[in-house]
This record gives C-alpha cells, sequence and structure tokens, in this order.
C-alpha cells in the first residue's frame, strides 16, 4: 500500500510538535527567584512610641481630619497629569508583554496576486518548443504562508518573564507617583494654612509695634523720649513688615501649585487664600515593623521587578547559542485561468522544518551575554542601593518628625506662657499699675511666640507627610496599581531572611 506524501508530511509535522511540547521546561539562563540579601536590621533605631493611635495608611491625608486637604488629595490623584502618563506607561508595557509573548504563537500571511508575464523563447526553458504552452501566460495565485517557531530553549518563555517583571515595575512606579502627589498637595496645603496663621501672628506684631511707635512719638513731643527711642521702634516695625511680602508670596505660591497639581490652571485654588482652617492635630503615628516598608515602598518593588527583568534577559541572550527549529507551511491555488482557481487540480501546499544554528559570529553572542549579565549586576546594586536608601529615608522622617513633635511642644508652651503674661499686664495696666508700652510690649512677645510657634507647626506637619510618604503610605487599596504578588513574596523572603532571630 502506497502512503500518500501528504499522510508523511503531516507526520513530520506532528513529531516536530511533539518534541517541542516535550521540551517545553527548557529555558537557558539563570532562573530568578529572590533578590539578593540585604541586611536591613533588627528594628527601628529609635524605640516605637507605645499607645499610638491608628491611622488609615492608605488615605492617610483623610485621617488628618482636613475637609480641605482630603478634597484636594482625592481630586489631584483623579486628575493628575503625571498619573495619566504613569497609567500611559503601564499600558505600553502591557502592549509589549503582548507582543512578547505574540512570539508563542504562529505567523500566518494571506496573500493574492496576478502576474502577467512573457517568458524568453530562447531561455533555458524552450517555451518556442514546446506544444501548447504560449510564452504569454496570465498567472492567478491566492494562498497563505503560515511560520512557527518553536521555543526550544525558551527564548520567547525568558522574553515573556521579562516582559511582565516590566509592567510590574511600572505599575509599582505608577504608585510611587500616587504617593508622592498626595504628598505633594499635603505638603502645599499644610504650607498655605502654616503661612496663613504666622501672617496672622505677623500683622499682630506689626500693629503692636506701630501702637508703641504712636507712644514714643507722642513722648517725643512731650520731651520725655529721645530720638533715638523712636528711630529704634521705626528700626523694630520695619523689620517686622519686610517679613510680610514673603509670607503672602508663600501662600501664594502654595495656592498656585495646588491648580498645577489638581490638573487645572494654576489660580484654580486661590480661593483658599480667602478661607481659614484650624491646625491639624500633630500626633506619635504607628510605625509597625521596619522592614514592613519593603513591602510597602513602591521604589523599592519598582528595583526587585526591574532585577527579576534583568535576570530573564540573560536567558533571551544565552538562547542564541542554540539551533532554532521553526516550521513553515504554505498552500493555496495557482492557475493559469481564474475559472480554474478554486479547482482540486489548482491546489499547492509545502510543509518545510527548518533548523538554524549561528556557528560562527565573530562573539557577538556571547558579549551580547555578557551585558546582560553586566545588566543583571547593576540591577541587583541597585535593588540593594533601593532598599538601604528607603531604610534611610524612613530614619530621618522619622527622626524629623518626632524632634518636630518636640519642637512643636516647647512652642506650645512658650505661647502659652506668652498669653499669660500678657493677660497679666491687660490686668495691670487697667489697674493703673503700668504703662500702655508695657502691655504692648508683652503682646509683641505674645505675637513673636505665636508666630514661632506658626512656623513651628508648620515644620512639624510637613515632617509628617514625608514620614507618610517614607513608610509607603498610599500604596493600599489601589485596584490597578496593586503591588505584584510575586514582588511582594519576593521581598517578604528578603525580609523574614533579615529578621532577628527569636
Amino acid at each position: 500500500m502506497k502512503r500518500s506524501n501528504t499522510g508523511s508530511r503531516c507526520g513530520v509535522l506532528a513529531a516536530l510538535v511533539l518534541a517541542a511540547l516535550a521540551s517545553g521546561g527548557c529555558a537557558v539562563g539563570p532562573e530568578y527567584r529572590d533578590p539578593p540579601p540585604v541586611d536591613t536590621g533588627s528594628g527601628w533605631s529609635q524605640p516605637a512610641d507605645s499607645n499610638v493611635a491608628e491611622f488609615n495608611n492608605s488615605t492617610w491625608w483623610a485621617t488628618l481630619g482636613d475637609p480641605d486637604l482630603t478634597r484636594l488629595a482625592e481630586a489631584a490623584l483623579a486628575n493628575n497629569l503625571d498619573l495619566q502618563q504613569a497609567q500611559a506607561q503601564i499600558d505600553e508595557a502591557r502592549a509589549l508583554r503582548d507582543r512578547a509573548a505574540g512570539g508563542h504563537a504562529p505567523v500566518v500571511e494571506i496573500d493574492g496576486s496576478v502576474m502577467r508575464r512573457r517568458q524568453s523563447a530562447n531561455g533555458p526553458l524552450p517555451i518556442a518548443s514546446i506544444p501548447g504552452v504560449e510564452r504569454d501566460q496570465t498567472i492567478y495565485d491566492a494562498g497563505f504562508d503560515a511560520g512557527w517557531e518553536i521555543d526550544l530553549f525558551g527564548r520567547t518563555r525568558r522574553a515573556l518573564q521579562s516582559a511582565d517583571a516590566v509592567v510590574q515595575a511600572a505599575q509599582a512606579e505608577a504608585v510611587g507617583v500616587r504617593i508622592s502627589i498626595a504628598a505633594e498637595v499635603a505638603r502645599s496645603y499644610l504650607s498655605l494654612r502654616g503661612a496663613q496663621r504666622e501672617l496672622a501672628a505677623r500683622t499682630g506684631s506689626v500693629t503692636a509695634l506701630t501702637l508703641t511707635r504712636d507712644l514714643v512719638e507722642m513722648r517725643l513731643e512731650a520731651g520725655d523720649a529721645a530720638q533715638a527711642e523712636v528711630d529704634a521702634v521705626d528700626a523694630r516695625v520695619a523689620a517686622a513688615e519686610a517679613g510680610i511680602p514673603g509670607i503672602e508670596a508663600q501662600l501664594r505660591s502654595a495656592a498656585l501649585e495646588l491648580g498645577v497639581l489638581l490638573a487645572q490652571p494654576p489660580e484654580r485654588e486661590l480661593a483658599l487664600l480667602e478661607t481659614t482652617a484650624d491646625a491639624i492635630v500633630l500626633v506619635p503615628i504607628p510605625l509597625g515593623e521596619r522592614a514592613d516598608i519593603l513591602r510597602r515602598r513602591p521604589d523599592v518593588l519598582a528595583a526587585e521587578r526591574r532585577l527579576a527583568a534583568r535576570t530573564a534577559d540573560i536567558g533571551v541572550a544565552t538562547a542564541e547559542l542554540f539551533p532554532k527549529i521553526s516550521i513553515g507551511a504554505s498552500g493555496g491555488f495557482q492557475a493559469l485561468d481564474a475559472d480554474n482557481l478554486l479547482a482540486s487540480t489548482s491546489q499547492t501546499f509545502s510543509v518545510m522544518p527548518l533548523i538554524s544554528w549561528r556557528v560562527l559570529d565573530g562573539g557577538r553572542v556571547r558579549a551580547e551575554i555578557r551585558a546582560s549579565e553586566a545588566r543583571q549586576t547593576q540591577a541587583a546594586v541597585a535593588y540593594e542601593q533601593t532598599v538601604l536608601a528607603a531604610l534611610g529615608d524612613a530614619e530621618r522622617a522619622l527622626a524629623n518628625y518626632r524632634l518636630g513633635l518636640e519642637a512643636v511642644e516647647r512652642r506650645s508652651r512658650a505661647v502659652e506662657a506668652a498669653r499669660r503674661s500678657y493677660g497679666h499686664a491687660q490686668d495691670r495696666y487697667r489697674a493703673g499699675d503700668i504703662a500702655l508700652a508695657e502691655q504692648l510690649a508683652e503682646e509683641r512677645n505674645l505675637r513673636d511666640a505665636e508666630d514661632a510657634y506658626a512656623r513651628t507647626h508648620t515644620s512639624a506637619a510637613v515632617a509628617l507627610v514625608a514620614l507618610f510618604k517614607a513608610l509607603g503610605g498610599g500604596w493600599e487599596g489601589q485596584s490597578d496599581l496593586q503591588a505584584p504578588a510575586n514582588a511582594r513574596s519576593a521581598v517578604d523572603a528578603i525580609t523574614h531572611r533579615n529578621a532577628p532571630e527569636k
């Protein structure tokens, strides 16, 4: 019994497919599992505060209890243009990932053509001598070409692993942008409110100094004071007034910055200058374990994912050292008469298994492997650097905020003492025990204390925002921008590996 050529070709094709499937687990290059170990220490360098109230870390700005701050932060996170760019970068990374995944599928092209040609009667084929064959011919052709490269050594799989990691790094970086935007909004808003309180205290001080100058001028006219006293008070009035334009500039700059952060015209939030708000309450916040920030910090997670991508790239480069097996197939119809194009006798078909192996290339592939390994080393060092920088950032932010709280407490006591002293001065003035000038001096002391308190409180509030940012606050609950599960698992492995023994 005679076996058809078609059956033989199908058998070869089936054997090659089975061979490819059997080798599906083979992928050259290193297998990425965990990032390199980094010594994260045993805990915070300062003791954690006990009995600390809980905060909603995912929306910490709302926990601060200022409706305007909450409104601004939510509007910025919905509209900010940097966030829109970050989302577009995620979309780009996903598209490139889909392109890499397409390497597993065959490529099929459909074509059709009509060709009119004239052959030479004196050429290799003696057209003039062959009965029934004309020199002028019209050839109708319709068919397809298909090609499939079998991923025998995992080049496509490694490329897909790299693309997956790049997508996850883009997601983590987008969350980093989100955290930064929320922190910038809070910083600008709290600076604006703090500058308002500072301006009120400075204006009160100028008012008290102006009244003092008027009194000294009256004494000068009465002959009870010298011109030097008037000049001294004038100098103090001028110095106090000189600080007001700078504070007003800070106010306007903060309001304009808020408009831009909300992806609106800069003047959008100038109306905030016409309103006031109570100062936020500054209290210690829960820190958790120091290693927890490695699970929340998007820069750490992004660095870990970039390391995973660079590791997979080594496999992509290494696969070029090995043979490539591909299968090409084509089929269709060809005829000299359009009426016969779809007839069974016009069918054409071919299958061509192909093995190619780059034997000599001047060392280019091995050079690319070394370059990929160097890029992986760079990514590993960058990861370690990012982890240590994140820990340092958190420690500095914690120290700044704790010292800021201490400074606020001391300034608060100074204000209370100055307020009591001013109250005593008012009572003594009403009783006729002291002159108005002495009462005004106590009022100036109070206004100066309030001015210093406003600046100290603003500095501490900004330090609180920096601490939330350093701890990775604002990550949780971000739907599409969640930390990749495998990235978190890898970081968990590192934090557990570096945890102190109990």
